[in-house]
């Protein structure tokens, strides 16, 4: 099994590449401890993005919007959102290849949010939010024989 580190580094570069392809312009904000993973420029303004790995269950891509403290020893707070930290969540699902860029005001701040890939099941419309309409392109990210998977 991958290092949680591993496969942020993964979802990171699937992200920078599927960005660079949509006609962005991306920068890296310097050190480790920065609420933003890239900063990315349209041409006429600049905006904070937050990487995140999504994961596919039941038919939606899911990913957390907070960051969790749990494994700290006395974390002051056990999450911490992003509002007016970033502009948007960049999603990297590896089971679809699918590369999300959400606008954090469209998302729940709770603790995770979902992008529907299949129709629900009880053909629900008002609340879903489509995978589609965020999609920005599609990275699949491999490993060779031998090397780490689930980048």
């Amino acid at each position: 099994m991958a290092h949680p580190k591993d496969i942020g580094d993964g979802t990171t570069v699937a992200v920078i590449l599927a960005l660079r392809n949509a006609g962005y312009a991306i920068f890296m904000p310097f050190g480790e401890n920065t609420r933003a993973d890239l900063i990315i420029d349209d041409g006429e303004e600049l905006s904070r993005v937050q990487c995140k790995t999504g994961r596919l269950r039941r038919g939606a891509v899911l990913f957390r919007t907070c960051s969790f403290y749990g494994h700290h020893p006395n974390p002051k707070v056990p999450s911490r959102h992003y509002l007016n930290d970033v502009d948007y969540f960049a999603v990297h699902c590896p089971e679809t290849s699918g590369i999300y860029l959400i606008p954090i005001a469209e998302l729940p701040l709770t603790s995770q949010a979902a992008l529907r890939v299949e129709p629900p099941r009880n053909n629900q419309r008002r609340r879903i939010r489509l995978a589609e309409r965020y999609e920005i392109g599609r990275v699949a990210v491999t490993a060779k024989p031998g090397e780490p998977a689930d980048a």
